[in-house]
């Protein structure tokens, strides 16, 4: 018995060792490198009729990474520059060295981010090749190109009247229909855009109007009465009365047919929108007497944001711009922006003194509270 026990483990032990064999070594896989990335062009500036062209050819390099090529991803990403793609145009291409987009593609992206019409964007363009899980990540380097955005035709025809006006139970003039001037009309900031400021009542009605006194035409909310979001959304012809926020108060408000949205943001500046404007200044004829003298010295108000004189003004001198006649307790003077000119510039409450232009002469000032500007021109 002894005999054979030792028998079978010597058998045990020569088939254990037989039966072991030495693994294959793993496979080597070698890294990628980052894709190398040219563009077709550098300067874009296509016109509307040329939407469906194709506006730019990107190409890279393969980036070699150790899987079948057809499976490499790849992330092509589009910011104005800058911006570190904080909020990239994203294309996903995959097997491919190359993608193509259009005039429409760009100035989508560009219109949609809010640049304006027909003024250059420098472009960051970079490419991120990968799996398809995303690992082994290779960005290659920023190229820069500019496109400038073309004008498409707004979503919604913009009115005929060239005017907007509100009206509604949640404005100081109610649902009366004219509605009171000029304190409930827009003000045209371009040629797709309006903007006013308004006195309004919390969760209240309102509806915009082309032709004060007709109820023929309005625009209101795209679903059904009230159900917009008060702070800003999507507007049409013919559309819903639209709802206030929940908090009464003046407010901003934008109306763009461009792209058929509005928005309401509230109106907290100093001083408040004035009812009346008046210039005070030893630039004017009255001097820096306070109360100036009227009508001479007092604008004339022609929407809810924009006031207009007509008025002579010495060169070399000085004014300001009073909300109250006679109350030296609130003005509007130069905002101290770099920007500002004897010409044109930014107001601002409790401000500077403006200075007048080089050439004395008659002049027309424009001032708008929708953007805080100020406007003179020599007539």
């Amino acid at each position: 018995m002894k005999n054979i026990f030792k028998l079978v483990f010597s058998a045990s032990v020569l088939l254990a060792f037989g039966s072991c064999k030495k693994a294959a070594d793993l496979p080597f896989y070698t890294a990628g490198s980052k894709p190398t990335l040219a563009a077709s062009a550098t300067i874009m500036a296509p016109i509307a009729a040329d939407s469906n062209k194709a506006a730019l050819t990107l190409t890279w390099t393969d980036a070699k990474h150790s899987v079948d090529a057809a499976n490499v991803k790849y992330t092509v990403e589009i910011d104005s520059a800058g911006k570190n793609f904080s909020n990239p145009f994203t294309k996903i291409v995959t097997g491919a060295t190359n993608t193509t987009f259009t005039n429409k593609d760009l100035n989508t992206f560009l219109l949609s981010r809010g640049y304006a019409f027909n003024a250059p964007i420098s472009l960051d363009i970079r490419v991120t090749s990968s799996f398809a899980n995303n690992n082994e990540s290779l960005t290659s380097d920023i190229i820069r190109v500019k496109f400038t955005p073309y004008k498409t035709p707004p979503k919604i025809a913009v009115p005929a009247s060239g005017k907007l006006f509100i009206v509604g139970g949640a404005t100081v003039g109610g649902w009366n229909n004219p509605v009171p001037m000029p304190s409930q009309e827009f003000t045209r900031i371009d040629e797709t855009t309006w903007g006013g400021i308004f006195n309004l009542t919390a969760n209240g009605s309102y509806l915009i109007l082309p032709v004060n006194g007709s109820w023929d035409a309005k625009y209101g909310f795209t679903g059904s009465n009230n159900s917009n979001n008060p702070l800003g959304d999507n507007f049409k012809e013919s559309g819903g009365d639209l709802m206030t926020p929940s908090t009464s108060g003046w407010y901003k408000m934008i109306f763009d047919f461009q792209t058929g949205k509005f928005s309401l943001t509230p109106f907290t500046q100093q001083h408040g929108l004035p009812s009346e404007l008046f210039i005070v200044g030893d630039a004017t004829p009255g001097g820096w007497n306070n109360p100036v003298p009227v009508p001479s010295q007092k604008f004339t108000r022609v929407t809810s944001t924009k006031f207009e004189l007509t008025i002579a003004l010495q060169s070399g001198k000085n004014y300001l711009l009073l909300p109250e006649n006679g109350n030296w307790g609130k003005k509007f003077g130069r905002s101290g922006a770099a920007t500002n000119t004897k010409l044109a510039g930014t107001l601002a409450p409790e401000g500077g003194d403006m200075p007048s232009p080089d050439v004395s002469g008659t002049y027309k000032i424009t001032v708008d509270f929708i953007n805080n500007t100020y406007v003179l021109v020599k007539i």
